[in-house]
């Protein structure tokens, strides 16, 4: 995996299940995966059944995608505590960090991400099919990714917040990289060698 792939955003916190319904009251559930350090939604995924099997499955494809976390946070679901979650996180060697029952705020800003994605888009629009949800999800999704900047990325979006780090990272030097990470719009220098880096950026949650 090159330099630009191990870097990116694995300083994250994303969650994980909200429920919706389409056509004649329908249930479907949605899956949330964000980077907590740029903001950027990894995936929005929506279906009628969303198992641990299925989880595995959706991260094995982010890995491929952006490389893999050094560690995921996530709450106590079934999904998340399943044998084919326990499973994937021996095979890949990845932390997995489970939030205290009943203390959402331990995983705030996926919390505001999902009041975002209520407030937005499921409590303005009726979905006529589970095609249409995912449609206009995909829609939402570029929009908070590619259009929308943040206060706590010093007004750039979630996108150009993962290319300046890439771009950092692959013009380092090799044996010592600057991360950049912009918090409440104060900006984080830290230099550290190859092992070290890798360790505190690459990070994801669940």
């Amino acid at each position: 995996m090159d330099r630009a792939r191990q870097c990116p955003l694995r300083c994250g916190r994303a969650n994980v299940f909200l429920a919706d319904t389409f056509g004649a009251s329908r249930k479907f559930r949605i899956m949330a995966v964000n980077d907590d350090c740029c903001r950027e939604n990894l995936c929005l995924m929506a279906d009628t059944s969303i198992s641990g099997a299925r989880v595995a499955r959706e991260l094995d494809a982010l890995v491929r995608i952006y490389g893999k976390p050094a560690s995921i946070v996530g709450d106590n679901g079934t999904e998340f505590t399943s044998r084919a979650i326990l499973k994937w996180v021996n095979e890949n060697d990845v932390e997995w960090h489970y939030i205290d029952s009943g203390k959402p705020q331990q995983n705030a800003f996926i919390e505001s991400f999902n009041g975002s994605l209520r407030d937005e888009l499921q409590n303005k629009e009726w979905f006529d099919s589970l095609d249409d949800a995912r449609r206009r999800l995909a829609l939402w999704r570029y929009d908070y990714n590619n259009v929308r900047p943040h206060s706590s990325l010093g007004n750039q979006t979630p996108a150009e917040a993962r290319r300046a780090l890439e771009q950092f990272a692959g013009s380092a030097h090799d044996h010592c990289q600057t991360v950049v990470c912009e918090t409440n719009n104060e900006r984080a220098l830290a230099q550290t060698d190859d092992e070290e880096y890798e360790n505190q950026t690459r990070k994801l949650s669940l």
